[in-house]
């Protein structure tokens, strides 16, 4: 079974042109004509995975549900049109990005059925979602544990991979409801009544569902940035400028302080400025022991420390917490 989620678009110098990664991973599929593959009907570019092709194929997406908010942001959608004859997509439902029931009015394209989906979502908090997937086994309820409009389509995929493997809905459950994010991803530290989270940031599309998120946060909290721009992160910090960063202006009056750290910490400072961040609330501090340091002292009982880094910084910051608070290796 193999199992394909999304494309996005992200940076261009660390990984390539949107449809070139789509054509490598159409290749790779190419090779395995007796896997059956499971795939993300609300992606476009995800679902033509499946058009005249050998294997089985299983799509998965979300029904025509009210979310909160408006993920319909301009500039957010990656494949705003057709790839097949170029005419420009119409959507009966839009969940985020170029996400949603999307349907090609030149040609015909549109979302397959799909096989399994979320069809309500209980509740969406900072901390987790309960949401009631339909399956060709039968409908069951079941809480996700991590929090994010994005972690529901995962759960999707995993749900749609146990259900292709026959495992049962109480397996499913279970595994949903206790499942830990990977180092960095979502990962919490608890230091008694304080708080720590960290969100690996990598490309627009994620980090507004980040920020989307953080809206989400009812309790007062500390904000670090941690832009890096080292190989592995992306040389070109420019997809900083096409982030709604102006949503944190909704809840800068429950954020104490923001911090900026990293490589390009400057650039990250110039850019909450101009989205309306309170210039006395932003503190540019490049030294990452010395920046979690004063956040944690900022930080009062009950209280979260949310650390947004790119991938090198966020290794550095790691290698920090891991050392002080005992934290697992990454691999572990």
């Amino acid at each position: 079974v193999l199992v394909v989620t999304n494309f996005f678009r992200d940076q261009l110098d660390r990984y390539g042109e949107l449809y070139s990664t789509l054509k490598a991973v159409q290749e790779g599929i190419s090779r395995l004509p007796d896997t059956t593959l499971v795939l993300n009907a609300d992606d476009s570019l995800c679902a033509s995975l499946g058009k005249d092709v050998p294997n089985p194929v299983i799509y998965y997406g979300m029904n025509e549900l009210e979310l909160p908010g408006d993920d319909a942001q301009p500039g957010s959608n990656d494949a705003s049109y057709c790839m097949y004859c170029k005419a420009k997509y119409g959507y009966r439902f839009r969940s985020y990005g170029h996400l949603g029931h999307f349907e090609c009015p030149q040609c015909g394209y549109s979302r397959p059925e799909a096989l399994i989906q979320v069809n309500k979502i209980l509740s969406l908090s900072g901390e987790f979602s309960k949401v009631v997937f339909d399956t060709p086994s039968g409908p069951f309820a079941a809480q996700i544990n991590l929090p994010g409009l994005y972690n529901i389509y995962n759960a999707l995929a995993a749900v749609s991979f146990a259900e292709t493997l026959g495992f049962s809905h109480e397996t499913t459950i279970h595994a949903l409801s206790r499942f830990e994010s990977g180092f960095g991803r979502m990962e919490s530290i608890s230091l008694g009544e304080k708080y720590i989270q960290v969100i690996l940031i990598k490309n627009p599309t994620g980090f507004n569902q980040v920020l989307k998120f953080l809206l989400t946060v009812e309790n007062p909290s500390v904000i670090a940035l941690s832009i890096n721009d080292r190989l592995a992160d992306g040389t070109d910090i420019s997809w900083l400028w096409d982030v709604n960063f102006e949503a944190l202006t909704e809840m800068q009056s429950k954020v104490s302080r923001f911090f900026v750290s990293g490589i390009r910490a400057e650039d990250m400072a110039v850019r909450l400025k101009y989205a309306g961040i309170f210039t006395d609330r932003i503190t540019l501090e490049k030294d990452y022991g010395a920046m979690l340091d004063k956040a944690l002292d900022i930080l009062k009982a009950g209280e979260t420390l949310y650390i947004l880094p790119t991938y090198t910084a966020m290794l550095d910051v790691r290698k920090i917490l891991k050392k002080r608070f005992r934290l697992k290796n990454f691999w572990q």
